[in-house]
């Protein structure tokens, strides 16, 4: 089994900075042709099953690369919840903690590391018991947590795994020993893969 995590593309703000977590907002312009250029690598790959965030980022991101047709909800794969941060840029939350860090600190009124450390739990356990491709459209900070606890880090090693809108990574398992999760791919996106196949072919 392995999942294929695909983050949503280009929204107004994830091009300002502003964490966004359950404002439902759609993709830019842009972010629909970041989303439509995935459609080509996925379209290769059989899935198993297909699952997306409830947000209309992702669920727009699923649809324009082409999965809509056999996707679901799955509540379990939102973006964190920012409470009192939502909408506010990490600049400006730093004039006020200096120090401070999602993955470390959670957000006020919000959801804390634990809590989105349990999703990301939740999400693995269910999958693990599946065989087959199985594709997540989801976000950033989740993304990235559940990279961390794929395998086997704490929440707070997140901080570490970079994603950019309309990214695909993938996680799995090592070849030689199939109970070792590993990180196959991560954060591509369609221009880099595009460069990938070019080096193979030549």
């Amino acid at each position: 089994m392995q999942l294929y995590f695909i983050r949503h593309g280009e929204t107004a703000w994830s091009l300002s900075g502003q964490h966004t977590g359950v404002t439902d907002i759609p993709l830019t312009a842009h972010g629909e042709e970041e989303a439509q250029e995935l459609d080509p690598w996925l379209r290769k790959i059989k899935f198993a099953l297909v699952l997306t965030s409830p947000r209309e980022r992702a669920r727009q991101t699923c649809a324009l690369a082409g999965l809509s047709a056999l996707a679901k909800i799955e509540p379990d794969l939102s973006e964190w919840d920012y409470g009192d941060y939502e909408g506010r840029l990490s600049a400006d939350i730093h004039k006020e903690r200096p120090e401070w860090n999602v993955f470390q600190d959670g957000c006020p009124h919000g959801e804390t590391p634990e809590e989105v450390s349990d999703r990301a739990d939740r999400v693995i356990t269910r999958l693990q018991a599946l065989k087959g491709n199985v594709a997540l459209f989801s976000h950033g900070q989740f993304g990235r947590a559940l990279a961390a606890r794929w395998i086997g880090l704490s929440l707070t090693e997140g901080r570490h795994f970079a994603l950019s809108a309309a990214s695909l990574s993938i996680l799995g398992h090592e070849a030689s020993h199939p109970k070792t999760p590993v990180i196959v791919l991560w954060n591509a996106v369609p221009a880099l893969l595009s460069a990938a196949s070019e080096t193979t072919q030549r």
